[in-house]
């Protein structure tokens, strides 16, 4: 049986051979302390921005009707 890394590696070649390749993304470390208290201040921001700027939201709701046809 094949080692892991050799595995791994196949799998790997595979996918390119697809036409695929491999990228790696940071995304926020949601178990993080403090995470949840940063989403809360800037969902509220962002709740208040949407409050305070009725034009944006016209705008947006707009724009969600504007995209048949995209894919």
């Amino acid at each position: 049986m094949a080692s892991i890394t050799t595995r791994v590696q196949q799998h790997r070649d595979r996918l390119r051979r697809a036409g695929l390749r491999p990228i790696q993304i940071w995304v926020p470390d949601t178990r993080a302390e403090g995470f949840l208290d940063e989403c809360r201040k800037q969902s509220l921001i962002v709740a208040s921005a949407d409050k305070d700027y009725a034009e944006l939201s016209e705008m947006m709701e707009s724009a969600l009707t504007d995209i048949e046809g995209w894919e």
